[in-house]
């Protein structure tokens, strides 16, 4: 019987990485057998995160967009309540009042270079 992936684009997880060791909260935006792709901040400074974000200041997060190849992932974990503990998610909306999913949203387009190359 085939195994049913929970993990879909959007979700908000938390990976667990190994060589170097790190923690990640982010949402997928792919995922396939050779790594997942995912917007997201690393844990270590969970709480700076909080504040910064409660305090207008994302802007100096270090959010980011990445690849993380399969062979580094030990474990990948839906961000939901557990045990009565909230989910970072929730905790996330009820410390900074900001909903998690605009804030790990896709970065906005850069915007295309009104400037004309000339040809010599």
């Amino acid at each position: 019987m085939p195994l049913s992936m929970p993990f879909r684009p959007g979700d908000l997880v938390v990976v667990l990485l190994q060589s170097p060791r790190e923690r990640i909260w982010g949402r997928i935006l792919g995922l396939d057998a050779s790594g997942i792709a995912l917007r997201g901040v690393d844990l270590v400074p969970w709480e700076e995160v909080l504040t910064l974000v409660r305090r207008g200041e994302a802007d100096q997060v270090a959010l980011g967009t990445r690849f993380i190849p399969m062979h580094r992932v030990e474990t990948l974990y839906l961000d939901e309540p557990s045990s009565g503990a909230p989910s970072l998610a929730d905790t996330f909306r009820e410390r900074t009042g900001q909903d998690p999913h605009d804030f790990l949203a896709d970065p906005p387009s850069p915007k295309p270079s009104s400037r004309h190359r000339r040809n010599p």
